[in-house]
């Protein structure tokens, strides 16, 4: 069945179905990752941090941090990749390569042909211009601690948090700027690196084998590394492949560029904590590893656990096979037909009853995911953080005595 029929199917559902199921489809598009995480994002990392920000500086620091950070992540990739550097390193192709440009690395590696040789280091250099967004994530955490330092005068995390009111160490002070200049200078250094490659690889690529292969590796990291495990093949090409997505024959974002984000920025996220004293790493140390796994992930564990968890209810068995495998939501409207003839029922009586199941399946865990990870890390991150430092001063008052 046609997307134009799917759509006119979705239009056919109740009003307090149709928003749930076009959220839900969307959210399966190449181009509805952004979307999709920039509302988990915002929920689980910008509110709950406000809720329970302990200071003004604290929740001013937040605020510039996790807004910056979603706009960044989420909305400049398509921008950059898509009108900027595709155009500048595509413009010694022809016509028709020009429009492979949007096709993924992998497929074409899978599909091969003589205008890989083309395609793929140009493909790589976009991919090497979009390194602007990790690194500027990784700096922006030492923004964040100049911003501070101008703003409120404060580098020493036990104030900035609410500890304890102590006086500030001008020399600490110090420290954290000089820090924060040099980790900003060493990113933009990097990222200069990263244009030189990609420059090279974009006028340079089609007649070095050598640059072909690095090209290869760039956008297509799982296809290169492991030709003989389609498991590790797999999960690499998702998870750690620096190529752009694409959809309609544009560039959006990835969940390998998603990956790099969160890795290159956690970089950053930990360097510019140490430098704010012990009890800010902790802390970091305590949120990271929980964030980092959901942003990365989404509600996709918690999604497959549910799945089962229905399954062995005897519910949604329309949608999930045996194999724990559920159908996209462009999918449904074939299926729906197939229901109908052999129910002898309506398709449109059957899309809505597999569009219910598949909101089930896919939104309750998105929602649930939402409301716990964010209040629960940012409520539970706060307390240690807290308890760590009553402990820490009871310890040190007793060895005084």
């Amino acid at each position: 069945m046609s997307s134009n029929n799917n759509k006119i199917l979705i239009n056919t559902l109740p009003k307090s179905l149709k928003p749930a199921a076009k959220f839900v489809r969307h959210q399966e598009q190449a181009s509805g990752l952004s979307t999709s995480r920039f509302i988990q994002d915002a929920t689980t990392c910008l509110i709950p941090k406000v809720v329970f920000s302990r200071s003004l500086a604290d929740l001013t620091e937040n605020t510039f941090l996790e807004t910056s950070e979603e706009a960044l992540i989420y909305f400049v990739p398509t921008i950059l990749g898509e009108r900027v550097a595709r155009k500048v390193f595509s413009k010694g192709l022809n016509n028709d390569l020009k429009k492979e440009v949007a096709t993924t690395g992998v497929e074409l590696l899978e599909k091969g042909g003589k205008n890989n040789k083309k395609v793929i280091p140009v493909k790589a250099a976009i991919s090497l211009a979009a390194m602007a967004i990790p690194l500027t994530e990784f700096s922006l955490n030492y923004i964040k601690n100049l911003m501070t330092l101008k703003l409120f005068k404060k580098s020493d995390f036990k104030n900035i948090a609410s500890l304890e009111e102590t006086q500030e160490d001008k020399k600490h002070q110090e420290k954290v700027k000089k820090s924060a200049q040099k980790h900003i200078g060493l990113a933009a250094g990097l990222y200069t690196g990263c244009l030189g490659l990609a420059a090279l690889l974009a006028t340079k690529g089609k007649n070095s084998k050598i640059l072909q292969n690095i090209s290869e590796f760039i956008v297509a990291p799982g296809t290169k590394l492991f030709k003989k495990s389609p498991k590790a093949k797999n999960f690499f090409n998702k998870y750690t492949n620096m190529d752009f997505n694409s959809q309609n024959g544009k560039l959006c974002l990835s969940k390998g560029q998603l990956t790099t984000c969160v890795l290159v920025g956690g970089a950053g996220y930990f360097g510019a904590s140490a430098d704010r004293g012990k009890e800010n790493f902790k802390e970091t140390a305590t949120r990271f590893p929980l964030v980092a796994l959901y942003v990365i992930t989404g509600s996709e564990l918690v999604e497959k656990g549910f799945r089962r968890l229905l399954y062995k209810t005897g519910k949604c068995r329309d949608l999930i096979g045996k194999d724990m495998s559920v159908p996209k939501f462009d999918d449904l409207g074939a299926l729906a037909q197939k229901l109908a003839r052999e129910r002898n029922s309506t398709v449109e009586k059957e899309y809505k009853s597999l569009a219910k199941q598949k909101v089930l399946i896919s939104g309750l865990p998105y929602i649930f995911s939402i409301g716990v990870m964010g209040f629960f890390v940012a409520g539970m991150t706060n307390y240690f953080t807290k308890k760590r430092y009553e402990n820490a001063k009871k310890a040190e008052s007793r060895v005084n005595k």
